[in-house]
């Protein structure tokens, strides 16, 4: 399989319920259509964080691929979250993932990593043995600082270096590695599409990157796509505007008490953009505190980011 070119925007949507909890087939036309539509997206994410992906049965993941892939007429990338721990069933998972026709995957760190760490060499393994198993182009998924699964530099190099691996997603949220380590990953492994996921630090990992990859790209994909071109332009001062003017949205769907709760919130956003009608998440995610979503709607409003055209 080719790997795709996912020099943009790549949005992570997320997975839209009906309210009584079944998987919203029509809500997802509705919003890959949009996000197919807008010029300078490359490719959308499926079943990572923001999309539930792991609240999901098996059948269902495969669906909301297919799904997905319907909703853009095959005209975009869609790329599968693979997310379970062990490698055997990760290589697996790949394999379903082919047969619903995702066109990359982004590998996950084991669960079990995030507590305890991990073997010298065996993040190496398991990207391999993934490739190996299912052809799947695949982007290494660079977790924060402060897990014990984040990659350390060596790490990241080797991985970057298999076959089959042509991207990275990177979310150290550490600045210190971050200024020091891209530099390296970009004069080492020249090749490998890097693009952040630092939904809430935005602005200073965009003039190191060839794109993102990230939840709020299903919100605001219109402003994100101008500060891409705006990081690539090295342009600050227009990546300053579009950061200050997505500043009240940032801070009500990111900085609240959970990362976790930015999903939910996505989808109120949503909501505001005419794009769902409610905001229905599975457990173990729960709604937002009364009022919330009154607060994100005029967030978005002050964003400029109403009715999605």
């Amino acid at each position: 399989m080719k790997a795709p070119d996912l020099r943009g925007l790549n949005p992570a949507p997320v997975t839209p319920f009906t309210r009584d909890g079944a998987v919203d087939y029509a809500a997802i036309q509705r919003l890959g259509r949009w996000l197919a539509s807008v010029d300078g997206v490359k490719s959308l994410t499926v079943l990572g964080h923001a999309g539930e992906g792991t609240f999901l049965e098996r059948d269902e993941q495969f669906k909301v691929i297919e799904a997905f892939r319907k909703a853009v007429d095959d005209k975009l990338p869609i790329i599968a979250g693979i997310t379970l721990e062990g490698t055997q069933v990760a290589a697996a998972e790949a394999r379903r993932a082919v047969e619903a026709g995702a066109a990359a995957g982004l590998v996950y760190p084991s669960h079990g990593w995030l507590r305890f760490g991990y073997q010298k060499g065996a993040p190496q393994d398991k990207y391999k043995a993934i490739y190996e198993a299912s052809g799947l182009p695949l982007i290494l998924f660079q977790y924060p600082d402060a897990t014990k699964c984040t990659y350390d530099l060596e790490t990241q190099l080797d991985i970057a270096a298999l076959p089959g691996v042509f991207a990275m997603k990177n979310g150290v949220r550490n600045m210190k590695r971050w200024d020091r380590e891209i530099p390296v990953i970009r004069a080492e492994r020249p090749d490998l599409q890097i693009l952040t996921c630092h939904d809430e630090y935005l602005l200073h990992t965009m003039f190191d990157v060839d794109g993102a990859l990230v939840g709020y790209g299903c919100i605001a994909p219109e402003p994100l796509v101008e500060m891409i071109k705006a990081g690539k332009a090295k342009d600050y001062k227009k990546a300053r505007e579009l950061h200050d003017r997505l500043l009240p949205v940032t801070a009500n769907v990111y900085h609240r008490g959970s990362h976790m709760e930015g999903s939910v919130a996505l989808k109120w956003a949503l909501v505001a953009r005419g794009i769902l009608e409610h905001a229905t998440v599975r457990s173990p995610l729960l709604p937002l505190a009364e009022g919330a979503e009154h607060e994100i709607a005029a967030a978005m409003r002050a964003a400029g980011l109403g009715l999605a055209q």
